[in-house]
């Protein structure tokens, strides 16, 4: 009986900080986005860098937020990272599918999913073995 309350706490305790990686992750991505638009429109830089600087925002935002919430973590630390990365891509990618008409996956999208779960781990690995 007491294993089964121990274990509804912890999954419990794994989705908030899944949750709190991913808003984090999500507040960072954000903020980089306004700084770079700000860099696009009050610069000469090319407007071809937006896919590699989205993409290099993406998984520094995931990594920091992985990072962040794993460190009060013992255990678990890749598989809760790469969840964080998931529900990060997923969030975006579902808020992109409502908001624009003809949206479609590219490259650019395999390579931010794959990179937001890789980002995700490593960050949640990070994070666990911080101390």
């Amino acid at each position: 009986m007491v294993k089964i309350s121990e274990n509804l706490g912890e999954s419990r305790n794994s989705i908030k900080k899944i949750l709190k990686g991913s808003i984090i992750s999500i507040i960072i991505t954000l903020i980089a986005l306004i700084i770079f638009a700000s860099l696009l429109s009050y610069t000469n830089v090319s407007e071809s860098t937006i896919p590699t600087v989205t993409i290099v925002i993406t998984i520094i935002s995931i990594l920091i937020g992985s990072s962040l919430s794993m460190s009060s973590a013992q255990k678990n630390g890749i598989i809760n990272g790469a969840l964080i990365g998931i529900t990060y891509i997923l969030f975006i990618y579902i808020l992109s599918s409502i908001l624009e008409n003809n949206f479609v996956l590219n490259k650019y999208s395999i390579i931010m999913m794959i990179g937001s779960v890789l980002a995700g781990a490593l960050g949640g690995i990070i994070g666990v073995n911080r101390r």
